[in-house]
């Protein structure tokens, strides 16, 4: 039987739920409100940035971003991302989540301002400098995903962490709510003020001089919840389990969580060298007794998260084209600058609000109840379900009689994914693996997850467009239209389904049992599969 646990972490796993746990739900969810809400504005303000910066005299059409810039302003937060949960992940665990965690909200805060100082007033100057601030921007995004993962899994108690580490995740939902809201009121604001015509009336009055200014306040708009948040990110302790078992100081781990939990905590110093004395303590993660231990756990939120994000940033990046396709949004020519933008924000904001806000916070009510295993599985899918609902009628749903059916579907799908495997892969790497990689593993899982999102966002730019050339958007190659890209989700869906059956259920078990780092024997502390 695993042996006898710390008494500062059994008084964390058997807490009640209290005011500490709330305030550090708040305290690293904004880090995923303005996670989310830079990731998915910059989709709100893509269309804008082409009329502005490569409009072309006499064409029929507005301008558009070259497909090359277009994939970089999108994919390029995605890169610095995956680099961030890398570089971030590993420090967690070398210099302590705390430290770790406040280099990452202010590369937020500085970056997500710089995105609106984008310098000159050229296309290439201002694409080259917005796509550097990104980059950065992403970069900081990254780290805030291991760290808030490791943070909320290790301040709470066993059984409501499930729920409380998806809370902070749930956070993104009205992230990109509110990149919706923060579009609608800016753009606004303007067409009220300046009363562009549509392109087609004006070409040139279509998009006001003045227009330059909306991408710049939406984007910028992303610097002020992390902002507010940053002294009291650095007012939290550092986690318990990092102090006892990574740092290996019994003493300031009992004192932090005496002074949370207001209880009397011993501090046990013998005890903590005991167990982090113990071999089967110290494996590395390039080890074989990890690779025997946890390379299927690895392998399986790994690839989980990897055939997620491909869905799920797909379908985010190329919903305002699904809605042009369906008539949501008239085609360009019949809008201007401001409005587009309008129209856009508005059908993001609907499905934010119907179907991606709720999917999340049923996942926080449900995964304690059902487990992390259940919900998974049960989100792939229905994913897979909806997305060849979708495509094999595709034509029916293009039908001006049916497109507020297809809208129901693509929503479903949304809330499936968020009361699903979007919330549960971020969840389940910060429960399986040890104290001195969990923050490591965990920046690996989301790695994977953000390389399946730029396989999602850069792939699907092209994969999306029609196979006739006369439909595509101006420099893309025909591509397999939105029915196949459709079938290709359909497809991966499935295969995230198989791969969930490599990743083990944690729910109701403290995070020590779970690694096997309790002090015990080792025989009795593998984790069973789901």
């Amino acid at each position: 039987m695993p042996g006898e646990q710390l008494q500062v972490l059994s008084a964390l796993d058997s807490a009640k739920t209290q005011l500490y746990h709330f305030t550090a739900i708040v305290i690293a969810g904004m880090g995923f409100f303005t996670d989310a809400y830079d990731l998915f504005a910059i989709s709100l303000v893509t269309k804008l940035l082409g009329r502005i910066y490569y409009h072309v005299e006499g064409s029929p059409k507005p301008g558009t971003l070259p497909p090359s810039v277009n994939s970089s302003v999108t994919g390029v937060a995605l890169v610095g991302t995956l680099c961030g949960q890398l570089f971030f992940g590993w420090l967690g665990d070398k210099m302590g989540r705390k430290k770790v965690y406040g280099m990452t909200l202010a590369l937020m805060v500085v970056c997500s301002f710089a995105s609106g100082l984008s310098f000159g007033n050229e296309a290439k100057g201002v694409m080259a400098t917005l796509c550097f601030f990104r980059f950065w921007l992403g970069f900081g995004i990254g780290g805030d995903y291991p760290l808030s993962a490791t943070i909320m899994s290790e301040y709470a108690n066993k059984k409501t962490r499930g729920a409380f580490i998806a809370a902070v995740f749930a956070m993104q939902g009205f992230g990109i709510l509110a990149s919706g809201v923060v579009a609608l009121i800016v753009s606004a604001s303007f067409d009220h003020a300046f009363n562009e015509p549509s392109y087609a009336t004006n070409p040139v009055l279509s998009t006001a001089p003045q227009s330059d200014y909306i991408w710049r306040i939406i984007l910028m708009f992303g610097a002020i919840p992390a902002a507010l948040t940053y002294y009291w990110r650095m007012k939290m302790p550092e986690t318990a389990r990092y102090t006892a078992l990574v740092a290996k100081n019994a003493k300031q781990a009992a004192q932090d969580m005496a002074r949370v939990l207001q209880v009397e905590i011993a501090a046990e110093e013998q005890k903590v060298e005991r167990i982090t004395a113990n071999k089967r303590n110290s494996f590395g993660l390039f080890s074989k007794e990890f690779l025997r231990r946890h390379g299927l756990h690895l392998l399986g939120t790994t690839s989980t998260w990897f055939l997620l994000d491909i869905a799920f940033y797909s379908q985010n990046l190329f919903q305002k084209d699904v809605f042009t396709a369906i008539g949501w949004i008239p085609a360009a020519a019949k809008m201007s600058a401001t409005g587009e933008v309008y129209k856009v924000a508005k059908a993001q904001t609907l499905i934010a609000l119907c179907s991606t806000v709720p999917g999340y916070w049923f996942t926080v009510a449900f995964i304690d109840i059902i487990g992390r295993f259940a919900i998974q599985l049960m989100g792939f899918f229905f994913m897979t379900v909806f997305m060849f609902a979708l495509a094999i009628p595709y034509h029916h749903w293009t039908l001006h009689e049916n497109r507020l059916g297809f809208v129901v579907m693509y929503s479903l799908t949304f809330f499936f994914a968020n009361f699903g495997p979007n919330a549960t892969t971020f969840v389940v790497p910060a429960e399986i693996f040890p104290a001195r990689l969990r923050s490591t593993c965990h920046g690996i899982s989301a790695a994977a997850g953000k390389a399946g999102a730029i396989v999602g966002a850069y792939g699907f730019l092209y994969a999306s467009q029609s196979t006739d050339p006369h439909k595509t958007d101006k420099g893309y190659p025909t591509g397999i239209g939105i029915r196949y890209s459709l079938f290709v989700l359909g497809i991966i869906n499935f295969l995230g389904m198989a791969f969930t059956f490599l990743v083990p259920e944690p729910n109701g078990r403290s995070l020590e049992e779970l690694s096997g780092e309790n002090d015990g024997d080792s025989k009795d502390t593998e984790v069973p599969p789901a």
